[in-house]
């Protein structure tokens, strides 16, 4: 009789109990030779490392044994070694014995089944395969109850994000730390996409450029931007299909703050001025038309940039406005800017940060509030842990509980840290806006048509041209800027 081996493991202990490949042939072959009617035919041999490849390995076996006319012996060391998923594998070979076509062996279990088998040996066989069926489940579940204490210890069990690698610490163990090589990148990543000046893949150009490579070493695709771009794991939050979004214990690359505002970018939410274009045209998609809403688009004549409304609507009489027509009010608001004198400037801050010293009080309150919340909240994570141990709350309502008190302490981590910077952060971004308001033109004047978008984009709020007239407003607070230089007297009201 034609016989076939089969020989399969599927963990690292099973190898070390006398179970691998080479032992579990050797004891085949051995038996295949003991039995005088079965006569070797074909080995298949394969190491369950990945289920769906165990799975197409296991087809073969079956369109093999199925393709005999005669009947054939499949033989395997143990009942528990024949397939991983009892449940979608035996139907199969129980159809090929009831139909006589194959005879199962089963050496170690000193069992062998065919069409006439007994019921004892049934019954032997329906014993080993719940016993072989309750050890697969019961690692099963020895594996996610080692992913569940993962994740509510805030780690993760997949491979490190790009940004990210894994270290050896002295205990034995793993831990996930900022890649010095790549860290950094993701971060501009963010940044810059942050702007809306880049598309995804005029950011996958630039980035490459800029070093940002895979794991490998390799070029990544330009779709590994994208997922970098709405995964929570760079700003704290790890993602598990089965409970959502957790803290992490890791670094976090980014703040909260950056992601959400890329993810405004990504939605079309967030306007989109200063995109990245072949042609550096200063005004291109910066402007609209005030009587009908469409965009004014550049053509170029004899070296001039001429700009028009693209009349989509079919209302307006296109009329076509030169380049420096459009730039004359803006330089003179930025020529405005410049008579600001310093000594307004330094007295400006100085007032404003007298005025602020009564706030110092309330900050230092509202900080104490936070501290004390976010301990009250810690204490009441230990008790609610302290419950699971004891089997008091059940498992559903412990991991919603948890991750309620989790994003608690996350917004008063993200309160504490506003109060402690808005003293600081004040006067610094007073006197930062007002340098840069003095400073603007000249700004403008060395900076590259890119960069000079970018300003534009920053300080002008609603550009719209009406026939060749260009009107806009300024964004806050430059337009309290702009009231300043117009009317430097008021300062003191």
């Amino acid at each position: 009789m034609k016989t076939i081996i089969l020989a399969r493991v599927s963990t690292q202990e099973q190898k070390e109990a006398g179970n691998s490949l080479p032992a579990q042939q050797a004891r085949l072959r051995g038996y295949i030779d003991r039995v005088p009617r079965l006569e070797l035919d074909k080995e298949f041999i394969f190491d369950e490392s990945a289920y769906k490849e165990h799975r197409k390995e296991f087809d073969k076996v079956i369109d093999y044994v199925s393709g005999f006319k005669e009947v054939v012996a499949l033989c395997c060391d143990k009942v528990d070694r024949l397939t991983r998923d009892f449940l979608v594998g035996l139907p199969d070979l129980e159809r090929l014995r009831r139909d006589g076509k194959i005879e199962l062996h089963f050496p170690s279990d000193n069992l062998v089944l065919h069409r006439d088998s007994p019921a004892t040996d049934l019954f032997h066989f329906n014993i080993a395969v719940s016993l072989a069926q309750y050890y697969s489940n019961a690692i099963s579940d020895n594996t996610k109850r080692a992913f569940e204490t993962k994740r509510r210890n805030g780690e993760w069990a997949g491979k490190p994000r790009i940004g990210y690698i894994n270290i050896d610490l002295e205990n034995g163990k793993k831990d996930i730390v900022p890649d010095p090589e790549r860290g950094h990148l993701i971060q501009k990543l963010f940044e810059l996409y942050a702007t809306g000046s880049y598309s995804i893949t005029t950011l996958w150009n630039k980035m490459t450029k800029m070093g940002l490579r895979g794991l490998d070493g390799q070029k990544l695709a330009r779709s590994n931007i994208d997922l970098i771009l709405k995964d929570p794991f760079y700003y704290g939050m790890a993602h598990s299909k089965k409970h959502g979004l957790y803290p992490h214990r890791y670094q976090a690359l980014i703040t909260r703050e950056l992601f959400d505002k890329c993810q405004e970018v990504r939605s079309g939410r967030s306007k989109k001025p200063s995109k990245e274009i072949s042609k550096p045209f200063l005004f291109k998609g910066l402007f609209t038309c005030k009587d009908c809403g469409c965009l004014y688009s550049p053509e170029m004549h004899r070296g001039i940039t001429y700009y028009s409304c693209t009349n989509a609507k079919g209302i307006c009489k296109r009329v076509y406005v030169p380049e420096g027509m459009l730039l004359a009010p803006i330089k003179n608001v930025f020529e405005k800017f410049r008579q600001i004198p310093y000594e307004v400037q330094k007295r400006l801050v100085s007032e404003l940060r007298a005025l602020n010293d009564g706030e110092a009080e309330f900050h230092n309150r509202e900080i104490e509030r936070i501290r004390i919340d976010y301990d009250r909240t810690q204490s009441r994570i230990q008790v609610l842990l302290d419950m699971r141990l004891d089997k008091s709350i059940t498992s559903d309502d412990y991991d919603k509980k948890l991750q309620e008190l989790k994003d608690k302490q996350y917004r008063l981590n993200v309160e504490l840290d506003e109060y402690t910077k808005a003293d600081h952060e004040y006067h610094v971004h007073v006197n930062t806006v007002l340098n840069l308001s003095r400073r603007i033109a000249d700004i403008f004047e060395s900076s590259e048509p890119m960069e000079k978008r970018a300003i534009l984009g920053f300080i002008l709020q609603n550009p719209t041209v009406s026939g060749k007239k260009l009107e806009f407003t300024m964004r806050k607070p430059f337009d309290t800027v702009l009231e300043l230089a117009t009317c430097p007297t008021g300062l003191r009201r």
